[in-house]
């Protein structure tokens, strides 16, 4: 029954392409509901600044590099993916449909919705951008408001109030065109805050009042939600990438060694540091190394990331939300990966604070192979992916891939890349000697005698 549970499961993969790294996740339900990791490449991001492409061909190959790591390691083929799109240019908006209903006795159906939701796609936007998400929030039936799902109901009058998410139809293109230059099929484009949301917030957490805060190494994305609703969205122009620049112009140091610092010593709090130890950095071509405490390290990143969290207050000010969110602010993506980055939040804002970490939908014995923040646009992807309906020939292609991947990777990968002779049991099992064993064996059984139990 489990190997016919496993066949039937629909396989995902999802393309991540952030400032500081690209990453390819191949993921599939289990028998028990939860998502298997297949395989994972990650590789560092080239090519794109603040989530938006920059350099094309820089960004082809990166997205290749981190294919083949996911082929390798998943032991498939990658054909198509769920991209995540981000970047400073997304923005959102609030707007009302009305639909007129003939007749008021009529029950209101999901076609009805629907054609509201149509509508939506008409709306008169500024040159060059595109509608990339209409997210429903709630109805009105006549005078009754605040109504979720008003299918079902009668009424004269239908008000539908929607949060629709645009971007630079430039910037949807450049990465259209990427993956298909990777040699990649886009099955869908995803806001990568959405995605990040499937992966860390709990229901409880949505219907009681949230806000998701993605710190990406070019932008932070903000996603409110309120009775399981998404209420707003925005993008702050600062990540982790300001922080690594500004230990780089403190310090006097290279770019890669700024980085360095910040994952392996930083601190969003200067005053907890209580040993102030002296890093010492090396140097290049005979010059002399240079030292930092590690209490001056923190208050460089303290500074900017109070400048990134004092953006977000205003953000959740500005939503109308900011007393009604119950359970505080999620932190998620690299730069919740920040010791103390929690308890800085807690202090710039008011609010409760928590670092999400994408394992709630994962089977258990893999959560300690993606805990991190920086996993957690790659798993909504692949969740979303999962609950996305699927057309016959998807059904086909992927019980044909959950077939070929229930054999060993390790093995595959041997038998296709090592050139060395095939070892004699596996000659044995292929060749006739191997036959004529079961031939016996048959034989053997039928010539038992008649009295004889087989059950």
């Amino acid at each position: 029954m489990r190997y016919k549970e496993i066949q039937k499961s629909k396989t995902v993969v999802a393309l991540d392409i952030g400032t500081t790294k690209i990453c390819v996740m191949v993921g599939r339900r289990n028998e028990y509901g939860s998502i298997e990791i297949l395989g994972v490449g990650k590789v560092a991001s080239e090519g794109v600044r603040r989530g938006v492409v920059a350099n094309i061909d820089k960004t082809v190959r990166s997205i290749e590099e981190a294919v083949i790591q996911a082929e390798k390691s998943a032991g498939m083929e990658i054909l198509e993916v769920y991209a995540g799109i981000a970047g400073q240019h997304i923005k959102s908006l609030q707007h009302q449909g009305i639909l007129t209903l003939a007749d008021a006795d009529k029950e209101i159906t999901k076609s009805d919705l629907q054609t509201l939701l149509d509508d939506m796609y008409r709306l008169a936007l500024p040159p060059g951008d595109k509608i990339l998400h209409i997210l429903p929030q709630e109805y009105t039936v006549d005078d009754e408001e605040g109504i979720l799902d008003p299918v079902g109901m009668c009424g004269h009058r239908l008000i539908g109030n929607f949060h629709v998410v645009t971007g630079q139809l430039s910037a949807h293109k450049n990465i259209e065109r990427c993956v298909e230059k990777a040699g990649l099929k886009v099955a869908d484009f995803v806001l990568e805050p959405i995605a990040s949301a499937a992966a860390v917030l709990s229901e409880e957490e949505k219907e009681a009042g949230v806000a998701l805060v993605d710190i990406g190494g070019g932008t932070t994305d903000i996603t409110i939600f309120q009775e399981g609703i998404i209420r707003h969205t925005a993008v702050v122009p600062f990540g982790g990438d300001v922080i690594t620049a500004d230990i780089k112009e403190g310090c006097t140091v290279m770019y890669e060694q700024a980085e360095k610092l910040k994952k392996k010593f930083g601190s969003a709090l200067a005053e907890c540091i209580v040993d102030n130890r002296i890093i010492t950095i090396p140097s290049f071509n005979g010059r002399d190394y240079k030292e930092i405490s590690e209490k001056n390290l923190s208050l460089i990143i303290q500074a900017r990331m109070e400048e990134i969290l004092e953006l977000v207050r205003v953000e959740i000010k500005k939503s109308g939300y900011e007393r009604k969110l119950i359970g505080g602010i999620v932190l998620t993506g690299g730069g919740a990966l920040l010791n103390k980055v929690d308890l800085l939040a807690e202090y710039r804002t008011g609010m409760s604070a928590r670092v999400g970490l994408p394992i709630e939908h994962i089977a258990s014995r893999q959560r300690d192979d993606v805990s991190s923040p920086i996993y957690a646009t790659a798993i909504g992807l692949i969740i979303h992916g999962l609950a996305s309906p699927e057309t016959e020939e998807e059904v086909a292609t992927n019980n044909l891939i959950a077939t070929k991947t229930t054999e060993p990777v390790k093995e595959k990968v041997a038998v296709t890349t090592m050139n060395e002779e095939v070892p004699d049991n596996h000659k044995d099992r292929n060749g006739p000697k191997w036959f004529d064993k079961i031939l016996d064996k048959t034989k053997e059984f039928f010539e038992a005698t008649p009295d004889q139990d087989f059950l």
